[in-house]
């Protein structure tokens, strides 16, 4: 699960095609002026840059996210299944990856078994085995490599108090994970769960081997089972340098072209610098990428003038959704008519410009993304045009008891770093003024307000927030906000609405038992649409992200998956 900027700064951005800064689309750089003929073919060699501002600390398969530090993970840990390597749509499927096949089910989706593919081996030629994985899994489960995602302690049979390998006295490990032969290992599930090959994506899926493992030292030098292996990690992820892990093959990668001899990685940089050295492109910076450094508005405006500049500049959308939330427990929000004219007072053009103007937003009606594999509907319960339906929501208003108006306070992170910041806050003080709510601004640093809004005892009345997905599915969008089971008491809790629905839990139920991802979106859309009219939540906007790369990088490919330039596919001239 991925919560706004006190949770997820790491939002990114992917599309089918390049979309330039001037508007015009090009499918890759071969069709700009970056690269031309023969100069635009990929080749191996050479080295690549990847400049990034989010720090890339903890380079240990079990306390990664799957987006942790873009996909330089990937580039080393090779998981169970992968995703899809290719732009946009195509690129939120699942594909194996060690494994022979996405995973083959039982009737009710309760045990997966994945076969391992042969010749498989790490940088030292070592075979990897299945036991491998097994223990790669358990080792996540230990309270000092925290931090990757939390669906296995869920999933998994016994997970809940399983305490990872350096704790289990009698070395058995977890009975609900087997390995009855080298390349053969099953999953035993607490309840069904069709979307298991999604999270098999998921770093903690990586192979470990036992003998190599240093506990909390082993992100210094972990082993490789992808195309690179670490030469070496300075100051905890500021500087990671790969090189080619020479036992490597792509006749058992068919996703990672693996083209330069060499990847530098340069992490915890400042955002301005990274967009300055991407635009400037000289030395080694020509050969240079980002995955996780997007461009504003300023910088947007400069570069949109430059034809070659613009031609660097690649847009898309990674799945996440901006919204207000609301609780219903708190007065007068326990009014289904309140929320409803707050959704209809919404000026959804003036938070499009809050967040950087029509170029890095997008109005949003759903709850669910707009891309294809989350299965949303497109719906619209309480259609507000482009700059709000004040009138109907006066009319609402009056109906609640409130002919004379209503005063509310909006809750808000006072940085602007990140999503719910101060001018989107603004924008909607002034859009719910003209329907008669006054509302007073709340501005609270991040770390206060993250432990505000997820807290069931201190949560706010009404507050902004944003969600984003840890695989491309409605699965992981609407159960930790509308899975009344997933309402957590004593700790971070995202279910803001606080709702509890015996038939929606059902429903979350049923469709985790499908297997079948394309049937599954489909319900998740027809459920996001059924929620969407108690207007827990109005959605605002979807993220549009803008990233430069170095003129001497080639084969781009931005997926809808990740929403991050994929560098398992780029080479550099």
């Amino acid at each position: 699960m991925r919560q706004s900027s006190v949770i997820a700064r790491r939002v990114a951005a992917a599309s089918v095609c390049l979309v330039l800064a001037s508007g015009a689309a090009a499918c890759g750089p071969e069709d700009s002026d970056a690269a031309s003929g023969d100069d635009a073919k990929p080749k191996k060699g050479g080295t690549l840059r990847v400049l990034n501002s989010e720090p890339q600390t903890d380079f240990d398969p079990a306390r990664l996210y799957t987006s942790g530090g873009g996909n330089v993970p990937s580039l080393v840990f090779r998981t169970l299944t992968t995703r899809n390597r290719e732009d946009g749509a195509k690129g939120t499927e699942v594909v194996p990856d060690l494994a022979t096949d996405t995973g083959r089910a039982s009737k009710n989706a309760t045990v997966w078994t994945y076969t391992l593919k042969k010749g498989l081996k790490y940088e030292d030629g070592s075979p990897i085995t299945s036991a491998d994985i097994k223990y790669g899994i358990e080792r996540s489960f230990a309270a000092e490599l925290s931090g990757g995602a939390p669906y296995l302690r869920d999933w998994l049979i016994g997970g809940a108090d399983y305490q990872g390998p350096y704790k289990d006295k009698g070395k058995k490990g977890l009975d609900s994970i087997e390995t009855p032969d080298e390349r053969t290992i099953v999953f035993r599930l607490n309840k069904p769960e069709g979307e298991f090959p999604l999270l098999a994506t998921q770093t903690q899926f990586a192979p470990v081997p036992k003998a190599r493992d240093k506990g909390t030292k082993y992100e210094e030098h972990p082993v490789s089972s992808g195309p690179y292996q670490v030469v070496e990690n300075e100051n905890d992820g500021e500087r990671i340098t790969l090189k080619r892990n020479p036992h490597w093959s792509r006749e058992t990668d068919e996703e990672r072209f693996a083209y330069p001899d060499r990847i530098d990685v340069r992490s915890g940089l400042d955002p301005s610098v990274v967009n300055q050295r991407l635009s400037a492109s000289t030395g080694a910076d020509a050969a240079a990428v980002t995955t996780d450094t997007n461009l504003g508005p300023a910088e947007l405006s400069k570069i949109t003038g430059d034809k070659k500049l613009a031609a660097r500049v690649g847009t898309g959308h990674f799945g996440y959704t901006d919204y207000i939330a609301f609780n219903p427990k708190v007065k007068p929000f326990d009014n289904p008519k309140v929320r409803q004219a707050i959704a209809y007072a919404v000026d959804r053009t003036s938070v499009v410009n809050a967040a950087g103007g029509s170029s890095l937003a997008e109005p949003a009606t759903t709850f669910l993304p707009e891309q294809k594999a989350f299965g949303s509907t497109g719906h619209d319960h309480f259609p507000a045009g482009k700059t709000g339906n004040p009138a109907k929501a006066r009319k609402l208003l009056a109906e609640a008891g409130y002919r004379n108006g209503l005063k509310v306070t909006l809750t808000h992170s006072s940085t602007t770093v990140g999503r719910g910041n101060p001018e989107t806050a603004a924008a909607l003080q002034d859009a719910l003024k003209k329907a008669g709510i006054t509302v007073s601004l709340k501005g609270l640093e991040d770390n206060k307000y993250g432990d505000v809004i997820h807290s069931v005892k201190d949560e706010p009345g009404f507050f902004l927030t944003g969600w984003g997905a840890d695989w491309p599915s409605g699965g992981p969008f609407l159960a930790p906000i509308f899975d009344g089971r997933q309402i957590v008491r004593d700790g971070a809790n995202f279910n803001t609405g606080q709702l509890d629905d015996p038939a929606v839990n059902k429903e979350i139920d049923e469709i985790n038992k499908l297997t079948d991802l394309d049937e599954a979106a489909g319900r998740w859309g027809a459920l996001d649409e059924k929620i969407g009219k108690r207007a827990l939540v109005v959605p605002l906007t979807h993220p549009v992200y803008k990233r430069l790369y170095g003129k001497d990088v080639r084969n781009i490919v931005i997926s809808d998956w990740t929403g991050v330039l994929d560098i398992s596919q780029v080479a550099v001239k």
